[in-house]
């Protein structure tokens, strides 16, 4: 309703610009006060309005502010400073919707998005810098779920990539299995972690003879052909591992629709048909000559005239703009790959994958894989109106590059509608690492953090990761619960465990680097996941303690406080900024999703758990004596309580029976 009343606002600000100034503005800034008791909304449009109408801005905030009228749902405007208009809202007709957790039809844009996020290489088991990836790209789903959009969330699977390709060297040259063997191996609970030290060793392998890479360039080329030895074995170790990834994002609650593999991007000529596109197009050039003699290059992003097609005459880019698509072996790169890939979500291919399912969830929800042999009944992927790809920061380039392909292909509107979802790496604190088991010099233990490399092999696997949270939150659980069996300890250990690692992925902004820490993200205090359910918790007790079902109460929350109960009880500034943060998370969802930034999410649910705290030490509800404050007390707790929960499963956090 927050959301709501600043629409209906905004709305009626340009409807009285147009009115009286024969003026229109294309967007209404609308900001928040700095504190509750200048109202809840302020406006500083008078400012930009200042110029055009050649007027004070004081002078302009005064006639809005005279002629505007009334304004369903707000009580007046108020002029403030030098043309500042802050606006006030009934705050009985807000806390009533919030309370009959009304929700005001808003328009919801056509067209299915595709989100693509993980894409962790099927060559070892995944760490801790993929679960920033998955996390954020899972929580993104939610909250364009929760904002009404039909989402379709995709894996893409590199099975046919360096990585992969080192792993079957490690098989072939270093341990000298054979495919029979390397079968067995992937039979085994871990197979992800025997290829997470195989991984490591064949760098080191790379490092004593340069000449040693030779065996990569070999396996790289028969993966590309396909059909043969080596890409059986490849595919034998990449669904093993990939196997072991979805059951790693899994206790995390995290699922995908459809996983696309690089394999099929060959097998079924996606890059064929690309390519005849992009050289049509004038997207690509042949270099004869120069470092590049023989690929097929197209201009790097952000080096000058792009290469669309009523540019095509200008073809010739300095080597150094120059961006290799298909080497002058030729094998193609990842972009180019990409570029074909891109070109199937939007739908401009002209070709499709075959399908299978591939993994069923303990939900029934089915996950299907690209292959080329598929089965009837799939659902239809690809075709969308948006793409959001969560990928490192480190990717920005060629990101970029696909976007110029496409632009240079004229797909301009589709160009705008792909969206590099970009983050920072994470990292481990020194005293996770030692933690950890691993050995620190007296320089790594001075940094604020400490870099992971699974090349070297040093880094925090996903699942050691959980497993060590859980088990220090099964330690807590104990103590504080010994009256609960083991299996309902064992459950909220998790559900405290998987909270805190999913909040503390998520409460930093995108740009920052993470330094992982074990006892900061399990702390009760500050700004944890379980700080946030402990909230909850705290709220349904109340319930409890007064013989009340607070999911019964909370359904019938109208019921509990009427208008003139609500405008008698919200006078006070500190309880009617607890409710007025209760209903701002729609709001703060659409703006999330506006920024592509969750951490807006997290930071709303810890200042929203920080007031109900404050809130319940203030105000003993249980001992109210008078019947109506104490209804409104508890119709605050429940409102909350509500909130918070809502706003946790949109990050992916599930609240325990018991903290």
């Amino acid at each position: 309703m927050y959301r709501h009343l600043e629409r209906r606002l905004a709305q009626q600000i340009r409807e009285f610009l147009r009115r009286t100034y024969d003026c229109d503005l294309a967007r209404i800034v609308i900001d928040q006060p700095p504190r509750v008791e200048l109202g809840e909304y302020a406006l500083p449009l008078a400012f930009e309005l200042a110029k055009k109408l050649r007027k004070p801005p004081r002078k302009i905030a005064e006639e809005i502010v005279a002629g505007i009228g009334s304004i369903e749902g707000f009580e007046k405007l108020e002029l403030a400073g030098a043309g500042y208009i802050n606006a006030r809202v009934k705050r009985d007709y807000l806390a009533l919707a919030l309370a009959s957790d009304e929700k005001p039809k808003a328009a919801i844009p056509d067209g299915k998005i595709l989100v693509e996020h993980s894409s962790i290489n099927p060559n070892k088991a995944a760490h801790i810098g993929h679960l920033r990836n998955a996390i954020l790209g899972d929580t993104f789903v939610r909250l364009l779920r929760f904002a009404g959009r039909e989402v379709d969330v995709q894996n893409y699977i590199d099975n046919t990539g360096v990585q992969v390709a080192d792993v079957i060297v490690g098989f072939l040259r270093l341990e000298k299995k054979s495919r029979a063997e390397i079968e067995r191996l992937t039979q085994q609970p871990r197979f992800d972690y025997y290829c997470w030290d195989l991984y490591a060793q064949v760098s080191q392998w790379y490092e004593k003879d340069k000449q040693n890479r030779d065996a990569r360039h070999q396996v790289l080329q028969a993966l590309e052909e396909g059909g043969n030895e080596t890409a059986a074995i490849a595919d034998l170790i990449a669904v093993a591992v990939l196997r072991r990834h979805l059951e790693t994002m899994d206790r995390l609650d995290i699922e995908y629709d459809f996983l696309p593999r690089e394999s099929e991007i060959l097998h079924l000529h996606f890059w064929d048909a690309a390519f005849t596109k992009l050289k049509d197009g004038g997207v690509l050039s042949f270099e004869s000559t120069g470092k590049n003699k023989g690929c097929w290059v197209m201009r790097r992003a952000g080096t000058g005239k792009d290469s669309t097609a009523e540019n095509a005459e200008n073809t010739e880019v300095a080597e150094e703009d120059q961006k290799v698509i298909v080497r002058s072996n030729g094998t193609v790169g990842y972009v180019g790959k990409d570029i074909a890939y891109h070109l199937w979500k939007f739908g401009l291919l002209g070709r499709d994958f075959e399908y299978r399912k591939f993994y069923r969830y303990p939900n029934e929800h089915e996950c299907w894989i690209s292959t080329t042999d598929g089965e009837a009944g799939h659902p239809h992927f690809g075709d969308v109106a948006e793409i959001y790809n969560v990928i490192d920061a480190r990717q920005s380039e060629a990101q970029s590059t696909v976007v110029e392909a496409l632009r240079g292909l004229g797909y301009n509107q589709q160009a705008d509608h792909y969206t590099h979802f970009s983050y920072e790496m994470v990292a481990l604190t020194p005293r996770c690492a030692a933690e950890l088991g691993y050995q620190l010099s007296d320089e790594d233990k001075a940094r604020s953090y400490i870099e992971v490399s699974g090349r070297k092999g040093f880094g925090v696997k996903a699942d050691d990761l959980i497993d060590t949270l859980i088990a220090s939150a099964k330690k807590e659980v104990d103590s504080r619960h010994p009256q609960l069996s083991e299996a309902e300890r064992a459950t909220i250990a998790t559900q405290i465990a998987i909270g805190a690692l999913r909040y503390f992925m998520l409460k930093f902004t995108k740009s920052s680097v993470i330094a992982f820490d074990f006892k900061e993200a399990l702390s009760f205090e500050g700004e944890t996941g379980p700080y946030a359910q402990y909230a909850v918790v705290r709220a349904g007790n109340i319930f409890r303690k007064g013989g009340l079902d607070p999911d019964v109460f909370s359904r019938d929350l109208a019921s509990y406080v009427s208008s003139d109960d609500l405008a008698k009880h919200l006078g006070a500034d500190e309880i009617w900024e607890l409710w007025l943060a209760a209903s701002k998370t729609s709001y703060i969802i659409d703006q999330s999703i506006a920024t592509t930034e969750p951490a807006y999410l997290a930071k709303h649910v810890f200042q929203l758990a920080q007031l109900f705290n404050a809130f319940y030490h203030r105000h003993p509800i249980l001992n109210e004596a008078d019947e109506a404050r104490k209804k409104f007390l508890l119709a605050t707790t429940a409102v909350v309580r509500r909130e918070l929960t809502r706003a946790l499963a949109v990050m992916g956090i599930t609240v325990p029976a018991a903290m």
